[in-house]
């Protein structure tokens, strides 16, 4: 007896008794046909998505030889794999998802094995950059944002897109998915003039760059390491078939330390879902989007609404030219190296060369009264740095020692991380 049909007829046997006893009547032939339906689907495990990959593997292997020397490569460094893999859990159901959509090979999905490993924070000596490897110049070709706040070329979503718009791009262009994958190696017209020499269109017979020659028999190799990865004596850790992250859209920028923390996740793991923001900061000049694990949205929306907004979210502030850097970071109760860490800060001198965009803390700015209009209040404060004495602080900003000490009873002895009171006025 097969071991499904087993199972099937304990769970009809365990049906009928189960409706027995609550009747002392026989159960009718539709009443266990759903209640064996409901178990049975209830028991079923959560669908592994290596299954799904290899339904859609179907690129021919067109250089055997290249390919048994891949092979044995991956095989002769399991860690690579590993790593890899271990990296992949993060992205791959959205690769393959939006692989699936536009009804291209499964094998493109593995692409990102052999260009970074899934590794958002790789680069190469040609400033590749991401999970997908793209150039600054191709990257802005297909819509990658790249600035001091934001690369989309390691923004996992929109690399993603634009991948598979330039591979569609190429597939069309020669018409192989083949040449195509070469195109995306070595660029269009290193194929094109592959073909014109060869004067043929068989991937195979064209004479490519040695890392192009190796760059389609390397994705076989992994192919088929993932089609079949007991011949090889690899293990495959089970990947789930459903998604890992959600999108969340913020009102304003926030740190991804304060994110992580909200979310109940560490730093690395958020870093991880967001590798495109260049300075610890949910940010871009057009909206405030960050990835979350799914089953850590509801966390992270229940924690923002109970700390409150205003504490978690950051805000802007406009620096002047020549305006003082560590007063600005005092102003908000930051050290200047927090503002230099979470803004690309442009400096002459430790001041502004030319008023620019400043992200500081959002409970900070509503006491300062530069932009508000408001009164201002007669207190400010600095975060002592090493060094520091209050002679220097008292410079820094135009006051009196005598009026540092009468506001600060710990002022004397002066020590690194102290919170001093400055006034803006005689107070």
């Amino acid at each position: 007896m097969g071991l499904n049909l087993y199972i099937a007829l304990l769970l009809f046997l365990s049906v009928f008794s189960a409706c027995v006893q609550a009747e002392d009547q026989p159960p009718s032939a539709e009443a266990i046909a759903i209640s064996l339906s409901t178990r049975l689907e209830h028991e079923q495990p959560a669908g592994d998505l290596w299954l799904r990959i290899r339904a859609g593997l179907n690129l021919p292997d067109s250089s055997p030889q290249l390919t048994r020397q891949n092979i044995q490569w991956f095989v002769d460094h399991p860690a690579y794999l590993e790593r890899a893999i271990q990296r992949s859990r993060y992205y791959l159901f959205h690769i393959v998802d939006e692989v699936a959509k536009r009804g291209m090979p499964m094998e493109v999905a593995l692409l990102p094995m052999i260009e970074s490993a899934y590794n958002p924070m790789a680069q190469s000596p040609q400033k590749a950059s991401g999970i997908w490897q793209f150039i600054p110049s191709t990257g802005r070709v297909f819509g990658l944002d790249q600035n001091a706040w934001f690369d989309g070329r390691r923004d996992i979503v929109e690399s993603t897109r634009a991948a598979l718009d330039y591979l569609q791009a190429l597939h069309q262009m020669f018409g192989d998915w083949e040449l195509a994958l070469a195109a995306y190696n070595c660029g269009e017209g290193c194929v094109q003039r592959a073909q014109d020499r060869s004067r043929s269109a068989d991937y195979a017979r064209l004479h490519l760059p040695k890392e192009t020659r190796n760059y389609v028999p390397r994705l076989i190799a992994v192919r088929n390491i993932i089609r079949d990865p007991e011949k090889y004596g690899i293990k495959l850790a089970s990947v789930p078939d459903e998604s890992y992250f959600m999108r969340v859209t913020l009102a304003k920028p926030m740190e991804a330390r304060k994110a992580a923390e909200l979310a109940e996740i560490s730093v690395d793991d958020f870093l991880a879902l967001n590798p495109a923001f260049q300075r610890k900061v949910i940010y871009t000049e057009n909206h405030d989007e960050m990835l979350l694990p799914a089953d850590h949205v509801e966390t992270f929306q229940f924690n923002l609404h109970r700390q409150g907004l205003d504490r978690a979210y950051l805000q802007t502030y406009v620096a002047k030219k020549g305006e003082n850097a560590s007063i600005i970071a005092s102003r908000f109760g930051v050290s200047l190296d927090w503002l230099k860490e979470h803004n690309p800060l442009k400096l002459w001198r430790g001041k502004v060369i030319h008023p620019q965009r400043l992200l500081v803390p959002g409970t900070a700015i509503k006491a300062l009264s530069s932009n508000a209009g408001t009164t201002a209040p007669t207190k400010r404060t600095h975060i002592v740095n090493q060094g520091d004495t209050l002679v220097r602080v008292a410079q820094l900003y135009n006051v009196k020692v005598d009026d540092l000490r009468r506001l600060n009873t710990n002022a004397e002895p002066l020590k690194p991380g102290t919170t001093l009171s400055i006034p803006f006025s005689d107070s």
